[in-house]
């Protein structure tokens, strides 16, 4: 219960953020470019909270459904307007002004998604070495010469501090499927460079497992067989297992870490496996059957345990980056051209078939993925917020009718036609839109839903 609390309040509070900044976009260019604001709304539906300001014509209201908000303006179009306020009315105003007011929303998410990011890299933000592990042989890795040690120091001659860097950098580069150079610092300490076919790399599924699909796994540091949770009911507790137990032997076979102990687990469902186990000075013998749960079509072993992480064990592996206010602008704008060119490329790849709709996420996949994000603190989630306004202003330059994007091609066809697009034209639009997001929000519930009943 207090998890799904957790994620609700944490998707509440990004939703009302960015909608609150995309309608201030509106708002701000709107009123600058002398067109009257009747209401600014958070949210939809019955108004919650109204108030005015002294010598403003503009009500301010939190509504009862925070899934959006808009900003009215002044237009005939939509009542009767005064001859007097006819200059300030949205309808009246030059083609450019038109246009810079829609697109002002998507801008500044893109400019609240840069201050985040700039923000995040002045103050610091800790990560993985990007040490190499296993190299899955004859991978696409394997082929270019990666060996375990390798420790990247950039792709394509950016820097790649972290492992995560790492990730985004080959993902966003690699999915155009050019070659890309990385260049390494093997075991011996030598700097070499190794080249991934550009070609292969084009033929993966974009996506968090597109180092795994390369051939790449992380160093990890051995992990002791210690157990740090049980789950209640699980055949760990009904074996008698708890909390500190070290795991020292299954079946005769030593166990070294945990990594070991999860493949044995794993590859014996509903098979009997005999543990010795260290628990203070005593050793003790148990007995345990994992479940059987399916896996990729296939079962695999359970027993509802989880590891305890040392302290110090992170600490080695863990870096830190920090930039001054310059270099981290440049940052900044770097990632968020890199988020936007790697989002429109998964969708490009969605539309012919390429690429999974798995890629897509429903308020669902948002509330989880908020969720997880500010458990993990206040760096995470503010991350998770930068990615997301990019995406929410991505999305709204997208040429459907309803969203920015679709006004947008409405203004552009008037450029050209030089006059208005019959309004039944645009309202036939409209009504087509509609239909491709409830779509499209349709599919994503469904992927979702999918995905975590999986």
């Amino acid at each position: 219960m207090l998890d799904l609390l957790i994620k609700f309040s944490a998707f509440l509070v990004a939703i009302l953020v960015l909608v609150t900044v995309h309608e201030f976009g509106h708002f701000w260019v709107a009123r600058r470019l002398g067109v009257k604001v009747l209401r600014f709304s958070i949210g939809f539906g019955k108004p919650l909270l109204t108030w005015r300001r002294r010598d403003d014509p503009t009500e301010y209201v939190i509504a009862a459904i925070p899934a959006g908000g808009y900003v009215k303006m002044l237009d005939e179009r939509e009542e009767p307007v005064p001859e007097a306020e006819l200059p300030q009315a949205f309808n009246r105003q030059k083609l450019w002004v038109r246009s810079a007011i829609v697109a002002a929303g998507p801008v500044f998410n893109f400019l609240f998604a840069l201050l985040l990011y700039w923000l995040l890299f002045m103050a610091g933000q800790s990560g993985l070495k990007p040490e190499i592990g296993e190299v899955t042989r004859g991978s696409i890795a394997a082929e270019a010469g990666f060996e375990s040690g390798d420790l990247v120091l950039a792709v394509d001659d950016r820097p790649t501090p972290t492992w995560s860097a790492f990730w985004l950098t080959t993902l966003s580069e690699g999915i155009s499927g050019d070659d890309l150079s990385v260049r390494v610092q093997d075991h011996d300490g030598s700097e070499q460079v190794r080249v991934l076919d550009g070609e292969h790399l084009a033929t993966l599924e974009p996506g968090q497992g597109f180092l795994d699909a390369i051939g790449l796994h992380r160093a990890s540091p051995v992990i002791p067989a210690v157990i740090g949770e049980i789950v209640p009911g699980d055949p760990a507790a009904e074996a008698g297992l708890e909390v500190g137990d070290q795991v020292l032997q299954i079946d005769g076979v030593a166990i070294d870490d945990w990594q070991q102990l999860v493949q044995i687990v794993q590859a014996h469902p509903d098979q009997r496996l005999d543990m010795t186990v260290q628990r203070g000075r005593d050793q003790l013998s148990l007995a345990i059957r994992p479940r059987s749960a399916e896996v990729d079509g296939e079962p695999s072993g359970r027993i509802g345990a989880g590891v305890q992480i040392p302290d110090d064990l992170l600490a080695e592996q863990e870096v830190r980056v920090l930039y001054g206010p310059v270099e981290a602008a440049g940052q900044a704008a770097r990632r968020v051209v890199d988020v936007s060119v790697l989002t429109l490329q998964i969708v490009g790849k969605m539309l012919v078939g390429t690429a999974s709709v798995e890629n897509i996420s429903s308020p669902i996949g948002i509330a989880n993925a908020a969720g997880q994000t500010a458990s993990y603190g206040l760096g995470s989630f503010v991350q998770f917020l930068a990615l997301l306004s990019v995406s929410l202003g991505l999305i709204n330059l997208f040429p459907i009718p309803v969203l920015d994007g679709g006004h947008l091609l409405y203004f552009a066809i008037e450029g050209v036609i030089r006059r208005p697009i019959p309004e039944a034209l645009q309202e036939q639009g409209q009504r087509i839109g509609i239909a491709l997001l409830i779509s499209l929000m349709t599919l994503a519930f469904y992927v979702d839903i999918a995905r975590f009943l999986k």
